[in-house]
């Protein structure tokens, strides 16, 4: 079974899967993000992101991905985000199939925030859109990502919108006792029922 959990930077998709986790040893989690940034350490990755963006976007005693200095860029234009997309996505699909691959007799979570522009969205068995209060969600992504007010407003005007239409549940995250019964409801009606 895979389930796919999106939703806007901060609304707590990794909190909603440890949620899920909590309820069996048989579902495993997968923040595609951790994905994305390790990718940014292949040579070639790496090569092909300074030749398209620049050395601003370099560390270049270590060979590394400035990933603000990225961000700084690709947060604030779709087609710089493309570009990045078609050179960071090739990578990162066999990864993905081969977690799904090795993993299949267990109840996967793929958690993105872009998943619903992937063949994982149509392939799952059950779409979660979690969503949360917008102060709470700039609170969360400024701390985690220590970055202030300003770049997370960048940030979220780029991000994707989601219609709750096209998922099976919407969780509407503020951490409270009700999320947890939410989530608690969804693992008894559709995931251990199957």
């Amino acid at each position: 079974m895979i389930i796919c959990i999106v939703g806007k930077s901060g609304s707590g998709k990794s909190y909603i899967s440890k949620l899920l986790q909590s309820f069996s040893k048989d579902i495993i989690h997968l923040d595609i993000d951790t994905i994305s940034h390790e990718i940014l350490t292949i040579p070639n990755v790496y090569k092909k992101i300074v030749n398209v963006f620049g050395e601003s976007v370099s560390n270049i005693d270590n060979k590394t991905i400035d990933r603000r200095a990225l961000g700084n860029i690709v947060f604030n234009s779709v087609t710089e985000m493309n570009k990045l997309t078609d050179i960071t996505w090739p990578p990162m699909q066999p990864i993905i199939d081969n977690f799904i691959i090795k993993n299949r007799n267990k109840v996967l979570i793929l958690d993105w925030q872009l998943l619903l522009k992937t063949k994982y969205y149509n392939m799952s068995d059950l779409t979660i859109l979690v969503t949360a209060p917008y102060n709470l969600r700039m609170q969360k992504t400024m701390i985690r990502d220590n970055i202030n007010e300003d770049i997370f407003l960048t940030r979220d005007k780029a991000s994707f919108d989601f219609s709750s239409y096209e998922f099976d549940y919407v969780i509407n995250n503020d951490y409270s006792d009700k999320v947890k019964e939410k989530v608690k409801e969804i693992y008894d009606k559709s995931i251990i029922s199957r």
